[in-house]
């Protein structure tokens, strides 16, 4: 047994812990957990604990049913809202087959491939989410109108307001987990709310993403409102996005910097941003998988539509933040594509698959993007070059399915499966005859 385990054992037994509740992801990214006892957690580190494998979205097939979850001790944390009394701990697990083998369909195990072809590079993958969120007051039924739990804007200050309190509480949450919080502020829609997390390895970011999101939804029990991830809630207001800052390390430099470079940006970041921008369509089923992803790509409020990058753009998908000159280490791109409902570990590997071509083949980058790309014209935007996002779950996923890139990223079983769930979410949406129709067409016709 070595050292992790032996700590996590020990302070089980100190703390009083009665529950241990293994957390893992399935392929659309929702979280699940099976908790067992104390007693059971030797083995449980030493041969994993079974399930029905079958039973949960994509990972397997039912003749394939008996898989296996085992705890990663290093991701130990005694959950601060169960209380001291009694308490419950969780860990994450990665799925195993029978035979102790990864298994293929495992979201925590995509990633872990593609960071260890990044690892065979040379390279650590370092990642750091802006998560935007909304809260409204609790509905009464899922059919009654969304009423936000405030009317305040970008980085406004609402005395006493419930926003204030609820952040407090979730980051302190956070904290007490072992996450750091860089800084947390209410976005620019009503009952809309942003906190940042300290960057992280991709591994342990999409770990934290996971038990953000957790944390985010216990706080909002225990304050009794409604806590949501949906990438547009409300048609009126921006949709809620992860803007994602990312950088390669070599060792301990920054492999992103150069300081005789544009922007003080290396050949290797040039490339990896090239990457980005030319398998950007093929990777935006991942990174926004849901019909209503594509509202929020399309609606307005600073969401990028088009393929391009930019020095400090915020209209670009791809954008060169400014920071210290003095200080390599914060140089740094940022992909705003991503929005809050993405399945973190299926979505770093695709982001990091695509960067990682772009410098494999040498891919030349083209000219950034210096103008509003909003206010341009179609025109405008072709005789730059300049592409357009996926408008829809249907064009994102029939670009995916001819992706080498993705397919391989995913691999089979995960590409298969993703596909084929998204092909009937956008049969289901497009079946409804909704009430703007409703609406619209039965006083006229």
């Amino acid at each position: 047994m070595d050292r992790q385990q032996e700590f996590v054992l020990r302070t089980i037994e100190e703390r009083d812990v009665r529950f241990i509740r293994l957390w893992f992801t399935d392929v659309l990214g929702v979280l699940k957990s099976v908790a067992i006892a104390p007693a059971e957690l030797e083995g449980a580190f030493a041969e994993g604990i079974g399930f029905d494998g079958s039973s949960i979205e994509g990972l397997t097939r039912v003749y394939e049913a008996d898989m296996l979850v085992k705890p990663d001790p290093s991701t130990f944390q005694v959950l601060p809202w169960r209380g001291e009394a009694n308490s419950v701990a969780r860990m994450f697990c990665d799925v195993l087959t029978p035979l102790g083998e990864p298994a293929r369909s495992d979201p925590r195990n995509v990633l872990k491939r593609a960071l260890a072809k990044a690892a065979d590079a040379g390279f650590t993958f370092y990642t750091h989410p802006e998560i935007e969120f909304y809260l409204f007051e609790k509905p009464a039924s899922l059919d009654a109108p969304l009423v936000p739990i405030d009317t305040a804007g970008y980085f406004d200050h609402v005395a006493r307001g419930t926003a204030h309190d609820f952040r407090r509480d979730a980051i302190t949450t956070l904290e007490s987990m072992g996450i750091s919080v860089e800084f947390s502020h209410h976005e620019a829609g009503p009952g809309q709310n942003e906190i940042d997390l300290r960057y992280a390895d991709a591994l342990s970011m999409a770990d934290n993403i996971q038990t953000f999101r957790t944390v985010v939804k216990e706080v909002a029990l225990r304050q009794d409102v409604l806590a949501t991830f949906m990438p547009k809630p409300l048609a009126e207001a921006p949709g809620s996005g992860m803007h994602t800052h990312m950088s390669l390390f070599e060792g301990d430099r920054n492999a992103f910097y150069d300081p005789a470079g544009e922007f003080q940006l290396s050949g290797t970041a040039r490339a990896f941003i090239a990457g980005l921008l030319r398998h950007a369509a093929e990777i935006t089923a991942v990174t926004n998988q849901y019909v209503n992803s594509y509202k929020r790509l399309w609606g307005g409020g600073e969401a990028p539509s088009y393929v391009c990058w930019g020095h400090n753009n915020r209209s670009a998908l791809v954008r060169v933040p400014m920071y210290k000159p003095e200080k390599g280490g914060s140089a740094r791109i940022e992909y705003r594509g991503l929005d809050s409902a993405a399945n973190p570990y299926l979505a770093f590997a695709v982001i990091l698959a695509a960067g990682l071509k772009g410098i494999e083949e040498g891919y030349e980058l083209p000219e950034g993007a210096d103008d509003d790309v909003f206010a341009m014209t179609r025109a405008e935007r072709k005789a730059l070059g300049i592409q357009e996002l996926p408008n829809s779950l249907h064009e994102a996923i029939s670009i995916m399915e001819s992706s080498e890139l993705v397919a391989e990223t995913l691999g089979e079983d995960t590409f298969e499966f993703f596909v084929r769930n998204k092909r009937t979410e956008w049969e289901e949406y497009r079946s409804q005859v909704t009430s703007y129709e409703l609406h619209r067409f039965i006083p006229s016709l």
